[in-house]
């Protein structure tokens, strides 16, 4: 397999979340490389995203060991054409390009392992799942990926790892909330005594919701975006924030809600309506992680390769995964920098270094 050149088509393939079809052309370039590894494919339909795809590999063997789960996504942030404002390119040891490293490149070190295990003995099963919807909030995805890692001794999520190479040991649950203020519309110049202004309500919410925020406990509570009024004349009948919230901590998010769901009006004449919930939950650093890795570090340190572990305030469904109480890799994917930006590159040497990585963990654990 050559990794530059799948990797060049699948960047190149471009696969915004909302727009199936295209997705969809990169599930039929992952499953041609599939089936030329002899996996056995299954296409789970979706209506509206892109569909998932998963292979199995060794299938015959799950009677003597459980499964070795991959988990990958096929879409990124991206819309479509930024290819064409953004091309796929190899400069100075780097490799740049939209969704080059969230996640094509995981998916590539992904088959290249598989490849290279397969080439070198493997007999164990081992199954991988590529998503469509991953950066919307794996809605249509999340059972089936807790379902093939309830059956799975390990789990392989194809992030990027952090610069330095190291591991995501942790990373925080990631929740969101929508308050919406209601108030009352009126002529901001002939009847303004009489207008309730939802904005100025929103206002006093977005203090009280700001200082919700615990360093010391990993918690950050973000107002992200805000909307309300009509034109500048007329006192604002509604107004509504978007609130991002990260929490380390379990028993944070429990904390959260309770203070969200007491906030009360400040104004008379005003009314509050919160909604949300923990898409993600935290992913800690706790004793199953810590003996996932340091298993992992051992296999590594056997090839000369150093495994280093780190954390990450972002979520991945890795997170689902640590929920459940299963070990887990996560970061196993592309070293590079630049998330969801124009700047974002991969170090061209991690793609081989990872396969061979990722295949020895394949064949020894």
């Amino acid at each position: 397999m050559n990794l530059k050149k799948l990797l060049k088509l699948l960047v190149e393939t471009e696969s915004p979340s909302h727009d199936k079809d295209a997705v969809n052309k990169v599930a039929s370039v992952v499953m041609n490389e599939m089936k030329n590894l002899g996996g056995q494919i299954e296409v789970i339909e979706n209506a509206e995203t892109g569909n998932h795809v998963i292979a199995r590999f060794n299938p015959s063997t799950l009677n003597l060991q459980p499964s070795i789960l991959f988990l990958c996504h096929m879409d990124t942030v991206f819309p479509l054409e930024t290819i064409n404002k953004i091309p796929y390119r190899e400069s100075d040891g780097k490799i740049f390009g939209p969704g080059t490293l969230d996640m094509k490149a995981g998916i590539v070190i992904a088959l290249g392992a598989i490849e290279h295990a397969i080439q070198n003995g493997l007999t164990r099963p081992v199954t991988l799942l590529c998503t469509s919807d991953e950066e919307i909030g794996s809605l249509t995805s999340r059972h089936l990926i807790e379902k093939l890692a309830e059956e799975s001794e390990l789990v392989l999520v194809m992030e990027g790892a952090l610069l330095d190479g190291s591991l995501k040991t942790w990373r925080k649950g990631v929740g969101q909330f929508i308050v919406t203020t209601k108030g009352r519309a009126a002529h901001a110049g002939g009847d303004h005594a009489n207008g309730r202004n939802a904005i100025e309500e929103m206002a006093h919410q977005v203090i009280a919701i700001q200082k919700m925020t615990n360093y010391e406990k990993g918690t950050t509570v973000n107002v992200g975006v805000i909307q309300g009024g009509t034109v500048s004349n007329v006192v604002p009948e509604e107004a509504t924030v978007q609130v991002d919230v990260r929490v380390l901590q379990p028993e944070e998010w429990t904390r959260l809600e309770d203070e969200m769901n007491q906030l009360k009006p400040v104004l008379d004449g005003t009314s509050l309506h919160i909604t949300g919930g923990l898409n993600r939950p935290p992913m800690p650093f706790d004793s199953t992680m810590k003996t996932t890795f340091e298993k992992a570090k051992s296999i590594a340190k056997e090839i000369g390769v150093e495994l280093k572990a780190g954390g990450t305030g972002g979520g991945s469904d890795g997170n689902f995964v640590a929920a459940l109480g299963i070990p887990l890799l996560d970061g196993m994917g592309a070293i590079g920098e630049g998330y969801h930006s124009e700047r974002e590159f991969i170090f061209e040497s991690c793609l081989e270094e990872r396969v061979k990585l990722i295949s020895e963990l394949l064949r020894k654990w």
